[in-house]
């Protein structure tokens, strides 16, 4: 087994429980080795300190797969699996959940939603990819969906030699699935929506909005296709505007409308919702609740910056929009913008917008994302809930 050992002092966080080793923290590799191959990691005084897969093309040189001298095979997968399928039937509706969250389930960079019948897969490192074909026989064993599709066209795999591509990984099946989330039916669309095909992470936190919304004005912002404003519309809401750039998105916006018997209370805007908010607050629009659910607006620690000033403007905004005594649901799905930072950057749009806001809750992703303890990165949704003095 080839054994990479890390400079000294570089154990201390991988002992706490993180699961990378980078290129920058590594002092020798002893031995031949091809990228994706299995390797041991040592501290430098010789100690072991996990079993990974290794790829010099990635700055994540290694990223562990187990803390035990255990075998990585077939059964090794199957376990894992298993272990993640057994803690979502314990926790969450698996009609639809995410069934595999990557490092949080200890399978590196490994994505699996499942939408009614069907999974969506994404394999986002060449160590995982070496293994997709175990990894789909196992599902189709473990978890005996209806078919299988691969969203594998993010650039991220291009960092780790790949290529992007997507498509059936079982026979072929209507992309477009119906799914329950809590109360709401919703149509996903497994091959072209957003990531695997639809946010499962926000199920929680649009439900949180029941007591919040009866007969509330309401205005959705980067609504994608709707989760958040059918919830609304479904607690009792009056009306709901619902905004995304995206002609595609609130296309759907309006199909789950009508889906749900809702169309008469849902309006679907196309538009850029920074423009939008703007034209709002020209207008003196009033709303009873503001929902702010953007797109990472920084994806690297050095875009940090021009991040945070858009969160505060689309925060400062929305806080103007919000009717005394109203609420603003916001959110960030950007891991660098910490929940402290996230904080502070509410606290700056409050004073600039001359509001006072108190914290109802704080919120993160759904129970089928969970967090790994010494692992920053996989605690990465922040939902608010203020109510605006």
């Amino acid at each position: 087994m080839v054994k990479v050992t890390l400079k000294k002092g570089e154990e201390k966080r991988i002992q706490m429980g993180h699961p990378w080793i980078f290129d920058n923290e590594v002092k020798s590799i002893e031995g031949s080795y091809e990228p994706g191959d299995i390797v041991d990691v040592h501290d430098f005084k010789g100690g072991f300190l996990g079993r990974g897969y290794i790829n010099n093309k990635s700055k994540i040189l290694v990223r562990l797969l187990t803390r035990q001298h255990e075998e990585i095979n077939r059964e090794f997968f199957r376990k894992r699996i298993i272990d993640a399928w057994e803690y979502r039937q314990k926790l969450v509706d698996t009609s639809s959940c995410r069934v595999i969250f990557g490092e949080a389930d200890l399978l590196p960079a490994l994505i699996v939603d499942k939408f009614g019948d069907y999974l969506s897969i994404q394999t986002l490192s060449l160590g995982i990819e070496k293994y997709k074909d175990i990894i789909i026989e196992l599902l189709n064993e473990v978890i005996q969906p209806k078919g299988i599709y691969e969203r594998n066209d993010v650039q991220i795999r291009e960092k780790e030699g790949l290529e992007q591509q997507k498509g059936f990984l079982s026979n072929e099946f209507e992309t477009t699935v119906e799914i329950m989330e809590n109360e709401i039916k919703m149509l996903v669309d497994i091959a072209n929506g957003q990531k695997t095909g639809y946010f499962l992470d926000q199920r929680e936190n649009r439900a949180a909005l029941k007591p919040l919304v009866k007969d509330a004005r309401v205005l959705d912002t980067f609504t994608h296709t709707g989760g958040f404003a059918l919830h609304a519309a479904y607690y009792g809401a009056e009306e709901v505007t619902a905004v995304d750039i995206s002609e595609h998105a609130i296309e759907y916006v309006n199909k789950n409308a009508e889906l749900n018997g809702l169309q008469h209370k849902i309006k679907g805007v196309v538009a850029n919702v920074f423009d939008y908010l703007k034209e709002c607050q020209v207008n003196n629009e009033k709303f009873d609740v503001v929902i702010l659910d953007p797109p990472a607006f920084c994806k690297t620690k050095s875009a940090l910056e021009g991040a945070y000033r858009g969160y505060k403007e689309i925060n400062l905004r929305g806080m103007k929009l919000v009717k005394p005594g109203g609420f603003l649901i916001t959110c960030s799905c950007s891991h660098y913008m910490l929940p402290n930072l996230f904080e502070q950057m509410l606290q700056d749009a409050a004073r600039d917008a001359k509001k006072i806001v108190r914290q109802v809750e704080f919120r993160t992703q759904a129970k089928d994302h969970p967090t790994l303890l010494g692992s920053s990165e996989s605690l990465y949704l922040k939902c608010y809930i203020l109510q605006v003095m």
